[in-house]
């Protein structure tokens, strides 16, 4: 098995010539890392999750703030997954497949929560984008991989009827992953699009509010599902709108863009939102991949200590 080797303090390196050459050689080695692979309970014994996202490569959002190829160099993702895993309070990591596959093989994934990302078809930007077909995993292939749970994406805009075919495909996915006892992490938003066709998700209390109900909803048993939310534009409106559900909830991240100080406001809506009910966690991708100051262990770090003094009710 290939392995992601430590240069320094805060500094992984991963071998990408050794990765494609077990890729070439031995593709079986995939699946034998998927087979070995040592497990965990989805929830440890403080009760809460701090999971890394990484599949935003899959819909072609390579972009954080200016940087709009940040997330191309795939050793350079993988370093900085292999260094936000191996932190202290670092439950698991949500990915698409070939990014699951390279971890597997750099030996990231013991003792982890592994998220599969299912629906990836509706690509960044796309006339179909509201199509979200599911490309990505399915719930046989999670369960046969032995992962753990599985994440798909909602995005409900009335005025498209795409969102309809999404609808359907995700309540048939929440039967599924129901049927296998495997959570499923919903994640709904109500989506516009502007005037020039580009799509934007409504983060206004109101908007969110429905995306919940309507998400809590899907398939004919909820008994395995989660929501992942974002906090509304005013995070004061966060224990209004999680009243919504009994869901269990995580709260997603989004792209930091390039100044600190609205990195440090995401930490500060995440620290209240952790507070409420409903919230088990977050699950946060580029925000701790590529942090304005560049710091990965930094943001890593403070996410997991944002997460262990939530003060909750578990």
């Amino acid at each position: 098995m290939t392995t992601a080797q430590a240069h320094g303090e805060g500094h992984v390196r991963v071998d990408v010539p050794a990765l494609v050459h077990t890729r070439t050689h031995h593709p079986e080695a995939i699946a034998e890392a998927a087979a070995a692979r040592i497990r965990r309970p989805l929830l440890g014994p403080r009760g809460r999750l701090l999971i890394v996202a990484a599949d935003h490569t899959a819909r072609g959002i390579l972009g954080v703030g200016d940087r709009a190829l940040a997330m191309a160099r795939r050793a350079d993702l993988l370093e900085r997954l292999c260094l936000a895993l191996s932190r202290p309070g670092v439950d698991g990591v949500l990915a698409t497949a070939d990014i699951l596959d390279d971890l597997l093989l750099l030996g990231a994934l013991d003792r982890k929560v592994v998220l599969g990302s299912m629906n990836r078809g509706g690509l960044h930007g796309a006339s179909f984008e509201l199509d979200d077909r599911f490309t990505g995993l399915r719930p046989k292939a999670i369960e046969r991989r032995r992962f753990d749970a599985g994440k798909l994406l909602l995005r409900v805009c009335l005025d498209d009827p795409g969102s309809l075919t999404t609808l359907e495909s995700a309540a048939r996915t929440v039967d599924a992953m129901a049927a296998r006892r495997l959570p499923l992490f919903v994640e709904p938003f109500i989506s516009r699009r502007t005037p020039k066709g580009r799509l934007r998700n409504d983060l206004s209390a109101e908007a969110v509010t429905r995306a919940i109900a309507i998400a809590s909803g899907l398939g004919g048993s909820s008994a395995y599902t989660w929501l992942k939310i974002p906090v509304t534009e005013h995070p004061d409106d966060m224990a209004r709108v999680l009243e919504t559900s009994t869901l269990p909830a995580v709260l997603l991240g989004g792209d930091p863009g390039d100044d600190p100080e609205d990195q440090l406001a995401a930490y500060e809506k995440w620290r209240g939102a952790l507070q409420l009910p409903t919230v088990r966690g977050l699950v946060v991708g580029r925000s701790l991949l590529y942090p304005a100051d560049g710091d990965v262990t930094a943001a890593v770090d403070t996410a997991a200590t944002l997460v262990d003094t939530a003060t909750g009710p578990l």
